[in-house]
This record gives C-alpha cells, structure tokens and sequence, in this order.
C-alpha cells in the first residue's frame, strides 16, 4: 500500500474522532492526513468507501493484536475478561467514538453499511471459533446455535460500549451480569453425568417448543 493511501486511511479516523460522521469530508480527511483532497477520489472514489476502508483496516489490526489472547482462551470467563481488556483499550484510543459515529451513519447510508457488517464479521469469526474450542463437550454445544451466539456476544459489548457512555455504572453491572452467566455455564459442565443428562435433556426440550 502506497505511503498516500495509508496517510489517507490514518487520516480518516482522526477526522472522524475529531469531527463526527456529519463533519468528515474529503477537506477533513485531507487536512488530517497533509495531503490534496483531490487524492480522497484519486484512491478511494468517494468519502463512504474511505470511511469503510479505514474502519475494516482499523478492525483488521485489532482483531490480529488480540489473536494470541483470544488463542489462549479456555473458558468462556477468560473469552468475556479478553472482552473487558479490548473495551478499555478502545475506549482509551477514541475507538468506541468513532463505532459510534459510522453505526449512526450506516442505518441511512447502504454503502457505508456492508462495509461496517464486514468489520462486525472480522470480531464474529473470532469469537465464533473460541465459543466452538471452550464448548466442546458441554452440553450447550449439543443446542446451542455457536455462530448466532458469537453474533449476541459481538452484539452484546458494542450495545455495552455505547451505553456505557452515558451510564457507566450500568455498563459496569451489566458486564457483571454476564460474567456470572459465564460461571454458571462453568458450573453446568462440572456437574455430574447424571446431572449433565438431566441438563442435556432439558436443553433440548426447551429448543423444540
């Protein structure tokens, strides 16, 4: 990738932290990346596919910085505590700001929404792959549908970042809420295995009504 392309993808989610969606122009987007507007077009066609692009590169290069925390993950409590570092993390970067902005932007704007439902599927996948190693056995793996469950997680801690910016406590219990969700999934799977047929049982019953 060319040096102006790169400064350019920069660029974009400076402006966008700084100015919002409605603020983000080729002119923002050239000025925080010291470059002539004329290249946003040059290289990208229009402002909506720079703002894709960015994000979908941003999201890229978080999900390979986690890739050997969610690895080491055996557990679906060790899964939500990784969740909880990349919050802060995002947090402190401007990051959740910017989720804001383009999810805000996407439900009115089709073209800037696949490329931000790709961006989501790079965080799915992850999560998808975990949630089949640390439910292997259990079962919950027998029942439960694993690639709507990473899309709920996925779901889950974006709808609990934004929310968390305007009640913090909330965001904190929430987050609480399903950690002990996660203990108990833990506590299923430690039962006995006249338990554990009686859980399986039940399980699937509960799925067929």
């Amino acid at each position: 990738m060319s040096d102006t392309k790169q400064r350019l993808l920069d660029g974009t989610l400076d402006a966008l932290r700084d100015h919002g969606v409605t603020g983000t122009s080729a002119r923002t987007i050239a000025a925080a990346a010291g470059v002539n507007q004329a290249l946003v077009f040059y290289h990208y066609g229009s402002v909506d596919e720079l703002v894709g692009a960015a994000c979908r590169q941003a999201t890229e290069r978080r999900v390979a910085h986690y890739a050997d925390r969610f690895a080491a993950v055996t557990s679906l409590r060790e899964l939500l505590q990784v969740g909880r570092d990349l919050h802060a993390s995002e947090l402190a970067q401007g990051n959740v700001s910017v989720l804001a902005q383009t999810l805000a932007a996407a439900q009115s704007n089709e073209r800037l929404a696949e490329p931000i439902r790709a961006t989501f599927r790079l965080w799915t996948a992850e999560i998808e792959s975990v949630l089949r190693r640390v439910l292997a056995g259990s079962p919950i793996a027998e029942v439960a549908d694993v690639p709507g469950l990473a899309q709920a997680i996925s779901s889950a801690f974006v709808g609990l970042e934004l929310f968390e910016g305007i009640d913090a406590e909330g965001g904190r219990r929430a987050m609480d809420a399903i950690d002990q969700l996660a203990v108990l999934v833990e506590v299923m799977d430690e039962l006995g295995p006249l338990a554990t047929r009686v859980l399986r049982s039940r399980i699937k019953r509960a799925g067929k009504k």
